[in-house]
């Protein structure tokens, strides 16, 4: 996150896409308050108009390429 926004709380499972309600991993925080959240898909396709209007974009999408842990009772 860049400029002199406060810093925000990590996305969860709870946080949904405005656009389409799949989890979020993008937020786009505005200077004059408020935010918008986004899946990874949607966070792509509107990042550029979002910026241009003044947000400041928070991406997390890499999330989505870690590797989850070993369930327990699964390992051999």
């Amino acid at each position: 996150m860049t400029g002199a926004l406060a810093p925000t709380k990590p996305l969860t499972a709870a946080d949904r896409c405005d656009r389409c309600g799949a989890q979020a991993y993008v937020r786009a925080v505005f200077v004059g308050g408020g935010d918008l959240l986004f899946c990874a898909h949607h966070g792509r396709k509107y990042s550029e108009s979002l910026r241009a209007a003044g947000a400041d974009i928070h991406d997390e999408s890499d999330r989505l390429r870690e590797t989850p842990a070993t369930v327990r009772g699964d390992e051999r």
